[in-house]
């Protein structure tokens, strides 16, 4: 039987090693137009109520003051504006500070950032933070990465050749790796075979292969990151219900039940195909642990649904722990004073157990 399901800020004690030393968190500032710099000081300001590890920011110490000013302008969030920022040369000096200050690792903009307002001028800092962060975990002088959300559009405008975040991420740790992505909200775990890609492609890519290899990572991950032992899965069909016996598609018995059969042949426990308009009701989601998904929104729309200021993505299959907040950078709303940080102070609680599982395992 699975042991219980964290929920997205206090993971269940049975869950929760014991205290070890561990370095900082590696937080990377995300688009600087967005709301990252108000949710990570958000996040800050509630270390202790969800008794968070140490984390540092890695960006421009300015526009984090900037921002700062704007809380307090704005008359919400005053105990926020209030708080110090104190400028670290090393992430352990993060250790210390973290208690009475948001430790920034400096990481300077070359623009001043409006917020709303997308400059792919300060594309490079962007993708800088994310560098740094990597580094800082690849050597040891962090034990994780959140990320906060970037903007694609104006990265890709400035050059950026990766799809996106995942897949830049798996590029800066050396390659050969396959990231996958799991979604998470209390009650709910998904993980997409398939992400970035129009449906039309989605469909004509996915192999069974592509699927057992998502499943397999999903299940180590489960297991050794998150105490989920052994691990239930549930994978999704791709046509309507669930392809109704081959009348309404062949997909489930060509592709998806052979990957099915390999996962079982593995010992991993599997239920499925599973029609995807019946499988994520209250009670079935209490048959499995996390659902495998076919395509993008087949994934992520009944975890936005179930809790969509909670949810958080994991990336499963990196040699490095890396958690995010599963929104984006809200530019409609930046600057206001208004941006809920549930999310990202989940991503937080969640990358600190999971560091602290892998150092106990070390």
């Amino acid at each position: 039987m699975a042991t219980a399901k964290p929920g997205p800020l206090q993971p269940a004690p049975q869950l929760m090693p014991q205290r070890i030393p561990l370095a900082p968190i590696a937080m990377t500032m995300g688009e600087p137009a967005g709301i990252g710099v108000e949710i990570t000081l958000k996040t800050w300001a509630r270390r202790a109520a969800y008794d968070l590890p140490p984390f540092y920011l890695i960006a421009d110490p300015d526009h984090v003051r900037a921002v700062v000013k704007s809380l307090l302008d704005t008359g919400r969030n005053r105990a926020v504006a209030a708080l110090p920022l104190i400028e670290i040369a090393a992430p352990g000096e993060a250790l210390d500070a973290f208690e009475t200050g948001l430790p920034v690792f400096p990481q300077a903009l070359a623009t001043i950032a409006t917020p709303g307002t997308l400059n792919r001028a300060n594309a490079p800092a962007v993708l800088g933070a994310i560098e740094t962060a990597v580094r800082h975990v690849l050597t040891g002088q962090a034990s994780a990465i959140v990320t906060n959300p970037i903007q694609k559009s104006i990265l890709h405008a400035a050059g950026f050749a990766h799809p996106g975040h995942t897949e830049y991420l798996a590029a800066l740790c050396g390659g050969g790796h396959l990231p996958v992505m799991m979604l998470s909200c209390p009650g709910l775990k998904t993980v997409p075979v398939t992400v970035h890609l129009p449906l039309e492609k989605a469909v004509a890519s996915l192999t069974t292969d592509l699927i057992v290899r998502h499943a397999t990572i999903a299940a180590a991950a489960l297991d050794h990151d998150l105490g989920y032992s052994p691990p239930r899965l549930a994978i999704a069909g791709l046509n309507p219900h669930a392809g109704e016996a081959g009348s309404l598609g062949s997909a489930e018995a060509e592709i998806i039940q052979p990957a099915i059969d390999q996962l079982r042949a593995q010992g991993i426990a599997v239920t499925g195909p599973m029609a995807s308009d019946s499988m994520f009701h209250e009670a079935a989601r209490q048959t499995y642990d996390v659902a495998i998904c076919m395509y993008h929104d087949q994934a992520l729309i009944p975890v936005k649904t179930l809790g969509f200021d909670a949810g958080i993505n994991l990336t499963l299959g990196l040699p490095i722990v890396r958690t995010s907040p599963d929104h984006g950078t809200a530019l409609d709303i930046a600057g206001q004073g208004r941006a809920n940080s549930l999310s990202l102070t989940s991503a937080v609680a969640y990358a600190g157990l999971i560091a602290r599982r892998r150092a106990l395992a070390a």
